[in-house]
């Protein structure tokens, strides 16, 4: 995809003032050094499919004097890119020089001279010691999406070798001008045009990704990437939105660094930033709340969502409200707060548990309302080109909030609630989870040879990259 992966990263220079990113990334020497070779390859198919233009003219020859010639059906059919180099330019760009390269090219000749002789054949001709150097400028668009250009580009030829089929060997006098001149002006438009054709593939770069119907992260960059001699560090902002409302969350992100490792083409750093931003975008959406029915719990369980199974626990619910089934309504009253520890995640959420009687006209009547505040711990993983996870219960309190069928023993309802919590709530939730969220990527980007490890207050992913087709 000729390096399109970074050169899409360098690209997203924002308009904004500058602050602490959500989520880092590390380009690596590594990762330049495949971007190179990506690039090659690119570049060399293209190459092969210069159409050189016909050319004519008049030339002077000693001692003919003046000949009109025609350069016609000229075609590349072979190219070599032995040996090529790629320099990062602080502030700018990418530096790409290709040296040593060859040509083979094949085209038909035809000279009229002295008024009334002409000939004609064809010839091939060998072009050594070819350089190509671009400069490839890179800028974000009105949108925050990349855009490159070819700032420059100059080629030079070596030497050349022509073979001369049905010709004499004065005519060479007249490739000196075409060698010079013709071969360098298509290898650099063509170099150009190449670079040009980036443009719609960073368009797929996904600068705002839809999660769900409730939920995108925008990975705009917020400050220029800084260039080093062996890396790329790039500052992304990280940020979930409710889609539609981009509201920024009451709260800031916390700087972190990057460790330099650089084993790995790609590292991306997932600040615990990112992730509260996610729970604040879900609980105001309203999409932390679930209500349960006895239909949802497992028919093995002896406990059931009914009048009879919480009578036995809160004698008046039987004696009020009964025979009915039961409805309980679990939702948090504030977001999540999640933590990143050396190899640990945890979430504390604080909520409330509702439950209902629900009449034989469908009705619902309040029994009580709990305040639920709940400790999980979270295993984080990476599912394609997606940010995953699942969590377990570590600890769940129970206080009373509102009764409605008067005093009971709180404590007498632990094991229902933890089993709801278990069997009904974090199943569902860890569903969710397994879709997980896109990280920052483009085009047919996928991620090879990948860890991750949770560290303070941000998450490591260290990967390779492949580009599908």
């Amino acid at each position: 995809m000729f390096l399109c992966f970074w050169l899409a990263l360098v690209a997203f220079i924002p308009a904004t003032l500058s602050i602490n990113p959500g989520v880092k990334v590390k380009l690596t020497e590594k990762g330049l050094e495949y971007g190179r070779q990506l690039g090659m390859l690119s570049i060399q198919k293209k190459l092969k499919t210069i159409k050189v233009p016909d050319i004519s003219g008049t030339q002077s020859v000693s001692p003919i004097g003046k000949v009109q010639y025609s350069l016609s059906n000229m075609q590349i059919v072979n190219v070599g890119l032995p040996k090529s180099a790629m320099d990062l330019v602080p502030g700018t760009g990418v530096k790409l020089s290709i040296s040593n390269a060859f040509f083979s090219l094949h085209g038909n000749w035809r000279v009229k001279y002295l008024r009334v002789i002409k000939d004609h054949g064809s010839f091939d001709l060998d072009v050594n010691g070819v350089t190509i150097t671009t400069s490839i400028a890179v800028k974000s668009d009105e949108t925050g999406r990349p855009t490159v250009s070819s700032v420059s580009c100059q080629a030079a030829v070596g030497s050349a070798s022509i073979k001369f089929h049905g010709g004499a060997s004065w005519l060479y006098n007249l490739f000196k001008s075409f060698v010079d001149k013709g071969l360098r002006n298509a290898l650099e438009k063509q170099v150009a045009d190449a670079v040009s054709e980036l443009n719609p593939q960073l368009k797929t770069l996904n600068v705002v990704a839809q999660v769900d119907k409730y939920a995108e992260i925008e990975y705009s960059m917020v400050s220029s990437p800084a260039v080093s001699n062996s890396s790329i560090d790039f500052s992304l902002k990280g940020v979930f939105y409710n889609i539609g409302k981009h509201q920024e969350p009451p709260f800031s992100p916390a700087a972190f660094t990057l460790p330099p490792q650089i084993n790995d083409m790609l590292y991306i750093g997932v600040s615990a930033f990112t992730t509260n931003s996610a729970a604040f975008v879900y609980n105001k959406a309203g999409a932390l709340s679930l209500y349960i029915t006895d239909d949802m719990i497992p028919q093995s369980s002896p406990i059931r969502l009914n009048t009879r199974t919480f009578g036995a626990f809160i004698p008046q619910i039987a004696k009020r409200f009964p025979g009915l089934m039961m409805k309980l309504l679990v939702k948090t009253m504030k977001s999540p707060v999640v933590t990143f520890e050396p190899d640990n995640v945890t979430v504390q959420a604080t909520g409330t548990v509702t439950a209902y009687a629900i009449q034989p006209n469908a009705t619902l009547s309040p029994l009580f309302v709990l305040n639920l505040e709940t400790s999980v711990s979270a295993r984080v993983f990476v599912s394609g080109m997606r940010l995953a996870g699942a969590v377990t219960l570590n600890k769940m309190d129970l206080t009373l909030g509102i009764s409605y069928v008067g005093e009971f023993q709180v404590r007498s309802l632990d094991s229902i609630l933890q089993m709801v919590l278990k069997v009904v709530v974090l199943p569902k939730l860890n569903v969710q989870l397994a879709k997980g969220y896109p990280l920052p990527t483009f085009g047919k980007m996928k991620l090879v040879n990948t860890q991750l490890k949770v560290l303070k207050d941000y998450m490591l992913i260290g990967t390779d990259v492949q580009f599908m087709g």
